[in-house]
């Protein structure tokens, strides 16, 4: 018996598409306010908020920080010197490995009069500072809000004389027949041709740096998602990725296959079939950012998920079921922000 299916991924709304009363001497705390710092031996204002290190191309890296550690200049903290009255600028109190990151944003203050020959600036305004103990844009951590577009996520499974799983070709989900030969379904081609490309990928977030991004197929309910849930099927790609928010072009992810006879039949027949049968995990995966940070507090060399998005249960490919409520957000695309 010989029999083959296309998955879509479906799509949704919601996938992956603080003020400073003043300066006195003191030290950071982890919370990144200023305390009292009468007490502390060294004196040391940037223990826990040193200036940026730098891990990117040497053009790119931030200018030295200069001023005081009481007032350094590149935070125009409120009460700190300034030297043209009137003057707008922007504004930060918080930890600097924090700024720009997710939802924070600078606030911006105005040099107001102070004596007759010195200004001070005034309180910041509108900014955003992260929240504790949140996650994603709240959370002001690399890799919390963006966007990471895959063209096709679809995998294809066969059944002939054993269930197997693999993806499909390029951008338009192609390749999947029960008619071709297994070891040519199975198998990419050995001179890297597009039968061995998944799918192309562009990547836009709000952190620079050097990673392993990994789209991963697992069977099981997206919203209780589970460690344990088995692998359909995986693809990774490398992102050398140097400017922050701007939408650049991955390498291919590339095609893969699975013999898990087990998880397969169990997305394809154990699944009703007005049930979407998985979940795609988009996971960043060791490397680290220009700030010379691990993309996640998890380490260095660890698996991130940052973002999860549901396939289309198996009624939906059928077109005549277009307008059933289970199929209206589907749509050939693991794109989503997060």
């Amino acid at each position: 018996m010989v029999t083959a299916g296309v998955i879509v991924a479906c799509g949704s709304e919601d996938e992956s598409k603080f003020d400073d009363p003043g300066v006195k001497p003191g030290f950071y705390t982890e919370a990144g306010i200023a305390a009292d710092g009468g007490d502390d031996p060294n004196g040391d204002l940037y223990k826990n908020d040193p200036p940026p290190a730098w891990c990117g191309v040497e053009a790119g890296a931030p200018p030295p920080v200069g001023g005081t550690e009481e007032c350094p200049d590149d935070k125009n903290k409120p009460g700190c010197g300034c030297n043209n009255v009137g003057e707008e600028a922007n504004c930060w109190t918080g930890l600097r490995k924090n700024r720009g990151l997710g939802g924070c944003k600078d606030g911006r203050t105005v040099c107001l009069k102070d004596t007759e020959t010195q200004g001070k600036w005034g309180p910041c305004e509108g900014q955003v500072l992260p929240k504790q103990g949140a996650t994603g844009a709240p959370a002001c951590s690399c890799f919390s809000v963006g966007l990471w577009k895959i063209a096709n996520t679809a995998p294809c499974v066969w059944n002939n004389n054993g269930w197997y799983a693999f993806s499909t070709r390029g951008d338009d989900a192609s390749g999947c027949s029960g008619s071709v030969p297994k070891d040519t379904v199975l198998d990419p081609l050995p001179d890297g041709g597009s039968s061995s490309v998944w799918s192309t990928n562009t990547l836009k977030t709000d952190c620079a740096g050097s990673f392993k991004l990994v789209f991963r197929i697992r069977v099981g309910d997206k919203d209780n998602p589970s460690p344990n849930d088995c692998i359909l099927g995986e693809s990774e790609t490398f992102a050398d990725y140097r400017e922050e928010n701007v939408e650049q072009k991955l390498p291919d992810l590339p095609h893969w296959k699975s013999t898990n006879a087990e998880c397969v039949k169990k997305w394809e027949v154990d699944t009703p079939e007005d049930k979407s049968p998985g979940y795609g995990e988009m996971i960043v995966k060791g490397g680290q950012t220009v700030r010379c940070e691990a993309v996640s507090e998890l380490g260095v060399d660890q698996e991130f998920v940052f973002n999860r998005v549901k396939f289309c249960p198996k009624i939906c490919r059928d077109q005549a079921n277009a307008n059933h409520p289970a199929c209206v957000e589907c749509k050939l695309s693991g794109q989503g922000n997060f």
